[in-house]
């Protein structure tokens, strides 16, 4: 049951009932303020709806449907995100976590985590104790295995998860793992399960061989129950009659989940198939269902692996799975980072000796844009996004010092480019560091209780009406342009005005309290918007993969054919030429070119030089 407050409560009242709730032995937690601040009674000797109403400050009861109170969404019902290390699981960047099913050897373990590191995973796996069917079979390295991944994780980076079997190894988890695994075979163990509550570590808790859905949560339930909210959920496959695969991979519990529960989801398509063929596939329909991340088996020599070698990807094949994914989570509203790690590093780089500030990241129009939406995906929770009113407004910020970093919009696959923004290139002393594409979802929104008949007039940007111009045509409704999606969002928010709707994304809905009435209104579903990350200085110290500059060339036949021969000569691939008349100069224009390159390198010296000795005029934009 879940006690709603009065909104004008005060603190000592609120904490006057908690003391009163306790006294008559309610076990209640504060819920905090979710629209109105709540109480959560998870239970009591006996519940009387009758006392609780008289309590001073209670202005409604609302009952709880589910037996797993915590874990369920009633009294929760924002998603939950967990910190493992620099990794956030359950935020828009897909979370991969690989390794080998066990640890064998200190070279095995060191070997795979260059790999799968490279590849892009961002937590490493491993079995220091491994519960076997036979006990003749290779029960694990123990003590020596942690110390394994405890190395993994000070090389690579990559924060470590290892099984825990048994509560008399919780002192070695807390010492070695940011991850403590509940195996399938002790879902139901409930001992072991107040024991990682208890740790306050992160638990990832694997769904049992034969456990429904609700049995798996109210596992959770004990977890949560004693103070541990960083849970993290992990389907791995249940047994079923087909013998065609070791257990049979259960999608639809990933849409049930997301209804049911505010923890974040992993699949295991390793343990789910047992066949390596199949891993692949189940992998990426898990991240089209919408699972927050994987969790692979990956093994440099599965034909010698002590465990589950039959299972586990080749490194390859892992960093081939990767780059398929990178290509699916867009369609999703997610990401595949492969600079996720190094970012993070780079975040808690001091700027100078001894001074750890905190960073920030520009962007322009309002909570809930794209413009928010891409730097959150781009930097995670380790950089605060601050809004601002124009682009000039982002560029002033990062040039004068105010922001570490901006990051606006530079082209849409139907609009084209926002041209506006490579005259700023042009004219400020900063370098693009970073890029990141979004899938453009446009939704129609309103006040909750609004019914399509109800509508009268839509706001959003104008560009929006544009791309939803197949949707609207069907209805009457007036047009109001304003300056960005969110701001549309928030007008209608704030609006006492009947009728009104806006166009603008899910996180904006959510941020103004709207309800979506129509998803995915966009005429076009290819609909990608290009952002960069503008800086003073490059992020982290890696090789770029592209290069974007913006040259000049001589008033004189063939002098731009001059230009892009060197990269013909260079052996670089051009991705992008355009076009944009000179400011000031009529009938004279600049060339923006993208290049599948670091020209930054020592290694294309010549090619900058060639590049200034043909060009008029010649500015590296970045190497990214």
């Amino acid at each position: 049951m879940i006690l709603e407050l009065a909104p004008d409560l005060s603190v000592e009242a609120r904490a006057r009932l908690l003391q009163t709730l306790r006294r008559n032995r309610y076990d209640c937690r504060d819920l905090g303020d979710q629209g109105v601040p709540r109480i959560g009674i998870l239970g009591g000797e006996s519940v009387d709806p009758a006392f609780l109403e008289r309590l001073e400050g209670v202005a409604a009861l609302v009952p709880v449907g589910t037996p797993f109170k915590l874990a369920g969404r009633d009294m929760h019902p924002k998603d939950t995100r967990v910190q493992v290390g620099d990794v956030t699981v359950g935020a828009d960047r897909l979370v991969v976590v690989a390794g080998p099913c066990a640890v064998e050897s200190r070279e095995q373990v060191m070997t795979i985590a260059a790999a799968v590191r490279k590849a892009g995973a961002v937590i490493f796996r491993g079995g220091a104790f491994k519960p076997r069917t036979s006990p003749y079979a290779f029960q694990g390295l123990a003590e020596k295995g942690l110390k394994y991944l405890a190395e993994v994780r000070e090389t690579f980076g990559m924060p470590v998860v290892a099984e825990m079997t048994a509560t008399g190894q919780a002192d070695l988890m807390m010492k070695y793992v940011d991850l403590v695994q509940i195996g399938a075979r002790n879902m139901q163990n409930f001992e072991l399960l107040k024991c990682v509550g208890r740790m306050g570590k992160p638990v990832l808790l694997k769904r049992g061989l034969s456990a429904t859905i609700q049995e798996w949560l109210m596992s959770a339930e004990y977890i949560l129950a004693e103070g541990n909210p960083h849970v993290i959920l992990c389907e791995r496959g249940i047994r079923t009659f087909e013998p065609f695969t070791r257990n049979t991979l259960d999608l639809t519990a990933i849409p049930v989940l997301r209804q049911l529960t505010h923890l974040p989801v992993l699949i295991d398509p390793s343990h789910a198939t047992g066949i390596r063929e199949k891993v692949a596939p189940m992998a990426r329909a898990a991240i089209a269902a919408g699972a927050d991340g994987l969790m692979i088996e990956v093994h440099h020599d599965p034909d010698n692996a002590l465990s589950d070698g039959p299972q586990s990807l080749y490194p390859d094949q892992f960093a081939q799975l990767m780059r398929d994914l990178y290509v699916i989570a867009p369609v999703v509203d997610k990401q595949v980072d492969f600079a996720y790690l190094d970012k993070a590093a780079a975040m808690r780089r001091p700027v100078s000796e001894g001074r750890q500030p905190s960073r920030c990241a520009a962007f322009m129009g309002r909570a809930g844009n794209f413009s928010h939406k891409a730097c959150q995906q781009y930097f995670g929770e380790q950089v605060e996004a601050v809004a601002l009113p124009s682009f000039k407004d982002v560029f002033d910020a990062v040039a004068d010092g105010r922001a570490d970093f901006g990051i606006v919009p530079i082209e849409n696959s139907l609009s084209g480019s926002i041209h506006q923004n490579y005259d700023h290139l042009l004219t400020y002393d900063l370098k693009i560091v970073g890029e990141i594409k979004l899938r453009i979802v446009h939704d129609l929104v309103a006040r909750p209780g609004t019914r399509l008949a109800d509508i009268r007039r839509v706001l959003s940007h104008p560009q929006v009406f544009g791309q939803c111009l197949h949707y609207l045509e069907q209805y009457d409704w007036e047009r109001v342009a304003v300056s960005d999606t969110a701001g549309a969002a928030e007008r209608v928010g704030r609006s006492e005005t009947p009728g009104d709707a806006a166009i603008a994304n899910r996180v904006a809905a959510e941020t103004y309290g709207l309800a979506v009435l129509a998803a995915g209104i966009e005429t076009n579903p290819r609909n990608y918007t290009r952002f960069v990350v503008i800086g003073k200085a490059p992020l982290d110290r890696r090789q770029g993969q592209k290069t974007s500059l913006i040259c000049t060339a001589p008033n004189r036949p063939g002098a731009l054919l001059a230009i892009l021969q060197v990269f013909a000569e260079c052996g670089i691939n051009m991705i992008k030429l355009e076009s944009r008349p000179l400011p000031g100069e009529p009938w004279r224009y600049l060339f923006y070119i993208d290049l599948e390159a670091d020209l930054e390198t020592a290694e294309h010296a010549e090619t900058r030089r060639l590049l200034a000795e043909r060009a008029d005029f010649l500015k590296l934009l970045g190497s990214y």
